[in-house]
């Protein structure tokens, strides 16, 4: 029975797509920040490096990219990149994939190499594995999403952001698990299934920033405000500036400012401000969890800081308002 849903789901999307999506490989790496990395990497497969955590600078085709905990960039294939750790310690899963023309059973044709076509000096980059031939599909052409009258991104990676970013997290860490802790029929048809979510939640992702791309083209100051707003909302946790959603939207900073005031009824910063109290108040329910730990969640840099923000806007330092909050509790019961 696994069999033959194994062979219905390859048929499927071969039918629909003309290739399937296959996770060839998954690496967890530790690293520290004196660990000698690789200098560069080109592969034929598409990386998906998820931060788990501290934090990591990642160099694709000359542009940098700083990520954090709970992060993630997609690579595209050949791209020349390179990583470096920027805290005292990270923690990063790697996921290679691609997409072949036909059904695959796990083994690479004879005479094929591994995906790695450069990789200098320091920590293995790339797959380590031997590759089947490679059907040479985009993540937007299999997605088949929108694209009439638009070219494919030429970007040479994708930043996963917004409301999916912790579900593309969850399901790179099942695959790692299934791909690590399980065998048998059972193990690849689970594999399967996860590979197709993962392609799904990539395609959900990279459409809605395919259609924020044409607003932001073509926008009005009240639509470039929303999308900062969703933007603010989703990234609250990453230590954020105003700055950083101004130039999200391509707007200056003070134009911005404006504009977000006018429509939204308070600046910016009070509203991130009030995003990120918001959140630490849901997360002081929560007595096992320390004040330290809620600031540095909420996109603090200091618990000083955070202190001093939440007794702000609620005239209550986090303690008294966690004591508060308990007393009242108490009481009701």
């Amino acid at each position: 029975m696994l069999n033959d849903l194994n062979s219905l789901i390859e048929n499927g999307i071969l039918k629909s797509s003309g290739a399937i999506p296959v996770v060839f490989e998954g690496i967890e790496h530790v690293l520290e920040k004196t660990t000698p990395m690789s200098e560069a990497s080109v592969h034929d497969t598409h990386e998906l490096c998820y931060v788990r955590e501290g934090e990591v600078q990642i160099r694709v085709e000359g542009k940098k990219f700083t990520l954090r905990k709970g992060d993630t960039i997609i690579i595209r294939p050949n791209m020349v990149h390179s990583l470096k750790v920027t805290s005292k310690h990270a923690d990063t899963l790697h996921l290679y994939f691609g997409f072949v023309p036909e059904a695959f059973d796990g083994a690479a044709e004879t005479g094929t190499d591994k995906g790695g076509k450069k990789n200098k000096g320091g920590v293995q980059a790339g797959p380590t594995v031997p590759l089947p031939k490679l059907a040479q599909t985009s993540l937007e052409s299999f997605m088949q999403f929108a694209t009439e009258g638009e070219e494919e991104s030429k970007d040479p990676c994708v930043v996963v952001s917004g409301r999916y970013k912790h579900i593309v997290a969850s399901i790179s860490e099942r695959i790692i698990e299934e791909k690590t802790d399980s065998t048998g029929q059972s193990a690849e048809l689970m594999l399967k299934l996860l590979t197709v979510e993962l392609m799904i939640i990539l395609s959900r992702t990279m459409q809605g920033e395919w259609e924020e791309s044409l607003r932001v083209k073509n926008g009005k100051a009240k639509e470039l405000v929303l999308i900062a707003k969703d933007y603010m909302d989703a990234n609250y946790d990453r230590g954020i500036t105003i700055a950083d959603a101004a130039q999200y939207v391509f707007l200056s900073q003070g134009y911005f400012t404006r504009a977000f005031k006018e429509e939204i009824g308070m600046s910016p910063m009070n509203y991130l401000m009030n995003v990120r109290i918001n959140r630490a108040c849901e997360l002081l329910r929560n007595d096992d969890i320390k004040v330290s730990a809620i600031a540095t969640a909420v996109g603090f840099s200091s618990a000083q800081r955070f202190n001093v923000a939440f007794k702000k806007h609620t005239g209550l330092t986090p303690v008294e308002y966690r004591r508060n909050r308990n007393k009242k509790e108490s009481g009701n019961t």
